[in-house]
């Protein structure tokens, strides 16, 4: 740990100013918790809505339902927000409930340790020591970008940057572009870039399920009934949440349920690509739902533009002014964009995270992250994960996982402020049991074996979904159990021992 000029004491220290982030500091100010600040390595909120601003960026979950329950916005343009409303709608979340005095901006997380003398987490930042009782990371599990190891990269003379990373002070115009990664953001950005680029290569890994958007916009009318009969949207949300939630059969107990997904999907590419070899090339090798489903109505129709190659040869070498491919082919190009997602399974890497008795979190985590109900780990007292292990959907609104853990995380500081606990930490056999049960179910899943995806480990284990209906976690998480936690009462120099079970 780096030696810091100043320390701030806290009761609450939270990691990150995104949906979690934001979401977790109004709820503590309304509950009554006000001494917490929001820790944002960058100068400004909105965590990946605030990073992803490449051409196109939109939300594949309906305007209505990616929003908190407990502030509605009844302007939203579209059913599926652009990129650049939802990072005004955090903002203004931020600044609505008066949190941006609360958050230190510039502040980023080099890591943290339990002092098990003063029970307190003890955060160190690029700016100062932070000493807080409790920790809650709202880091989520897309917020660091992940790029392919190619071969001869450092040497490429032209430009090259990630999706969430993206250069908008550089042209493509009439440029030679290489697109590297087929995946949620570059469906999106691949249809612009078509357009502004002399020649664009896709490299394609593995093709994905894309079916058509139902995106429309909304009329200033319908916004402003929205707005004087807020219970229209209300019911508006109610019913996507229905018609989402139910798709969880499908990757489930039902996956015969996506077979009108796979008759979309398959009308949709004959109608939109007319050259067969090009739609052979676009047919996933893998059960739909394996990985993500995506929706564009652009995407196809971009890749059958003539300045438009997909490449479906690995990448062997990029050399200084191109990529050359396993058969020999080498293609000269001018800019390298990478569409390779993000280190989904790393959660709070590269973070070094002590916990009592000196465990380290990567250590703990060596065989594939797991937490109680995705939010608590043994042997870390008093942190607490939003969007952790086993949290992250296929079918409805991460904002719902969101808000259940939220109510969790506020019931958990009320039973700690009212015994006067000073620190809770899950069993590690409450833990053992939940996560036997939850690759148990997900096992029966369409994620199971024989499906590789972000989703995984390198050794295959399911560290990212959840096993099925965000109702059945709602329930799960709707109290917080203390015969879960060992409790400790008071400040201890040793090992945290239970004093309450």
């Amino acid at each position: 740990m780096s030696t810091q000029m100043t320390t701030l004491r806290t009761e609450i220290a939270i990691i990150g100013s995104g949906f979690g982030g934001i979401g977790i500091a109004i709820q503590l100010q309304k509950a009554g918790f006000n001494d917490f600040v929001l820790l944002e390595k960058e100068q400004d909120v909105g965590g990946c809505w605030r990073d992803n601003s490449y051409p196109a960026a939109a939300c594949d979950v309906p305007s209505h339902l990616y929003s908190f329950s407990f502030e509605p916005k009844f302007d939203w343009s579209r059913k599926f927000a652009p990129q650049a409303e939802i990072y005004a709608y955090i903002r203004d979340c931020a600044q609505k409930y008066g949190l941006t005095p609360k958050i230190k901006f510039n502040h980023e997380v080099l890591g943290a340790y339990f002092d098990q003398q003063q029970q307190l987490w003890v955060i160190e930042t690029k700016q100062q020591t932070v000493l807080a009782k409790i920790l809650i990371s709202g880091c989520g599990q897309l917020n660091r970008p992940a790029y392919p190891k190619l071969k001869g990269i450092e040497n490429f003379k032209g430009e090259k940057f990630h999706s969430a990373r993206w250069h908008h002070d550089y042209d493509l115009t009439n440029k030679r572009v290489a697109v590297i990664g087929t995946g949620a953001s570059a469906i999106q950005f691949v249809p612009i870039v078509a357009k502004q680029a002399k020649q664009l290569t896709l490299f394609q890994r593995s093709a994905p399920y894309v079916i058509p958007k139902p995106d429309r916009a909304y009329s200033s009318i319908e916004q402003q009934i929205y707005a004087k009969l807020p219970m229209l949207q209300t019911l508006s949300r109610a019913a996507m949440y229905s018609n989402h939630e139910i798709r969880a059969l499908a990757f489930t107990s039902l996956q015969i349920a996506m077979k009108p997904f796979e008759w979309q999907f398959k009308r949709h590419l004959h109608k939109t690509v007319k050259d067969p070899v090009l739609r052979a090339k676009l047919t996933p090798d893998y059960p739909l739902g394996c990985k993500r489903i995506l929706i564009s109505n652009h995407y196809y129709q971009a890749l059958a533009q003539k300045n438009v190659e997909v490449e479906t040869d690995n990448i062997t070498e990029v050399t200084q002014t191109g990529i050359k491919t396993k058969e020999g082919k080498e293609y000269p190009v001018d800019a390298i964009i990478y569409g390779t997602g993000f280190q989904a399974t790393d959660f709070l890497a590269p973070m070094k995270i002590t916990g009592r008795d000196g465990i380290d979190l990567n250590e703990a985590w060596r065989d594939g992250a797991e937490a109680y109900l995705g939010m608590t780990v043994h042997g870390f007292p008093n942190m607490f994960l939003l969007y952790g292990p086993n949290t992250n959907l296929g079918h409805n609104s991460i904002l719902y996982m969101l808000e259940s853990q939220f109510a969790y995380i506020l019931d958990a500081l009320k039973q700690m402020r009212r015994q006067q606990w000073q620190a809770v930490e899950v069993k590690a056999q409450t833990q053992s049991v939940y996560n036997q049960w939850v690759q148990e179910q997900l096992s029966n899943t369409i994620w199971a074996a024989g499906c590789h995806s972000w989703y995984k480990t390198e050794s295959g284990k399911n560290t990212n979904n959840w096993v099925g209906f965000t109702l059945l976690y709602r329930y799960k998480t709707q109290h917080f159990n203390a015969q879960d936690y060992l409790t400790q009462s008071k400040p201890a120099l040793g090992r945290l021992t239970p004093v309450a079970a």
